[in-house]
């Protein structure tokens, strides 16, 4: 069987790089290891190496053997194993999946048996979608996620009389990641992976973001990559700011549609009957024209800001202030609208941060979420408003209340 398995994973991906450049590319980083079945019950990665149950990859098809292959290369390309911070483990794995299997079924690819998939999750990333995995959700994904720090590998007490020092191993194994996996691996099935450490995570997060750009344009020079898969990419190697995973979990709550029961007119009668709302995210941005952000940090800003705005119902009002509120001003943006910066924004004074709380104050607005994107160097509002503030500073200014997200 081991002959056939190795056939079949080699078949896969030939078919990937030939059909799917992008992603065989991809999956070609990753070394592949044969698993003892006790702990792999079918495939999963650890961001370094692909681990396989022979079993598991005997059981299925020459094309969802390439969607299993891609799915892992999608996991470690995403960062996933990066991303996860403070949340619970098994819903941000449940999140992943349904992040990535939308993208692959949309390619044209044969899901895997039990492979996840919501419809309703398209387009959004994972980030987006954790809020609305259930607690103690009884999905499970069909792969194994091996790089967080609640898997098995890392709780389980050492054994073989061995010492517990995976460092100094994971470091050694990272380094020969890329290249001959050794004699050992051959003869028999890989342990389990110890879980990475917050250094290894960064660390191949960079190493894979420089993949996923090389394996992109290596697609595009094919004439291969297109769709959701190109439009994923375009997003993903545009500079990216952590503030959008803040976003997300402010956005999500509020852009949702959902079916609320509202009173119907006279001409309904007397029931109640359920009705699909469209509900709409109101986010205020505030561009710090004083003079320290440079024209091409605000147009990168406007671009993330769009980024966002595409995969949710949000109405976009950008305000421009130094030491006032630019008289041009305010820029409306429905949610079918580009957001781009309007190109009569000038600026140049003093800084004040008060003018544009005092304007939404004395309209009696509460926007859902205000982004304000400053040095941070300037006169702060006395008291807090009653709605979300985000901070995106450049240098070191420091902020009252807030939010502070540091964007260099």
């Amino acid at each position: 069987m081991s002959n056939e398995v190795e056939t079949k994973l080699s078949a896969a991906c030939t078919r990937l790089i030939l059909d799917r450049p992008f992603l065989g590319a991809l999956v070609l980083r990753m070394p592949m290891k044969p698993a003892d079945p006790e702990w792999c019950a079918t495939i999963g990665t650890d961001a370094r190496h692909l681990y396989y149950n022979p079993d598991y990859i005997d059981s299925l098809s020459l094309e969802q053997t390439q969607f299993a292959l891609a799915h892992e290369a999608l996991h470690c390309a995403l960062s996933h194993f990066a991303r996860r911070e403070h949340r619970n483990e098994n819903r941000w794995d449940i999140a992943c999946d349904l992040a990535i299997n939308p993208i692959l079924i949309k390619e044209g690819m044969t899901a895997v048996p039990g492979a996840l998939y919501n419809i309703g999750y398209e387009g959004m990333m994972a980030e987006e979608i954790y809020p609305l995995v259930k607690e103690n959700s009884e999905e499970q994904t069909h792969d194994q996620h091996l790089y967080g720090k609640e898997n098995k590998s890392a709780q389980q007490q050492p054994q073989d009389g061995k010492d517990s020092q995976p460092d100094e191993q994971d470091s050694d194994s990272q380094e020969n990641a890329g290249g001959d996996s050794g004699g050992k691996d051959e003869e028999r099935a890989a342990g389990e992976p110890d879980s990475l450490s917050d250094a290894e995570k960064e660390q191949l997060s960079v190493q894979w973001r420089q993949r996923m750009a090389g394996a992109a344009q290596q697609a595009m020079q094919a004439g291969k990559l297109a769709g959701s898969l190109r439009k994923l990419v375009d997003h993903l190697l545009q500079p990216q700011l952590p503030w959008r995973m803040l976003l997300a979990r402010y956005m999500t709550a509020s852009s949702r549609d959902d079916y609320s029961y509202m009173r119907p007119s006279r001409r309904e009668g007397d029931a109640i009957f359920p009705s699909l709302r469209s509900a709409q995210t109101d986010i205020v941005v505030v561009l710090d024209t004083s003079g320290s952000i440079k024209p091409a940090e605000m147009q990168e800003f406007v671009t993330e800001i769009d980024a966002i705005k595409g995969q949710v119902r949000a109405r976009i009002t950008l305000h421009a202030c130094d030491a006032a509120l630019a008289t041009e001003g305010p820029w409306v943006f429905e949610p079918w609208e580009e957001f781009e910066l309007p190109g009569n924004i000038h600026g140049g004074g003093g800084t004040r941060f008060t003018p544009v709380f005092e304007h939404l104050d004395a309209q009696g607005d509460s926007p859902d979420l205000l982004v304000y994107f400053t040095d941070a160097e300037g006169e702060f509002p006395k008291l807090e408003p009653r709605f979300p503030v985000i901070w995106l500073v450049k240098g070191r200014g420091k902020v009252p209340w807030g939010q502070r997200i540091q964007l260099n």
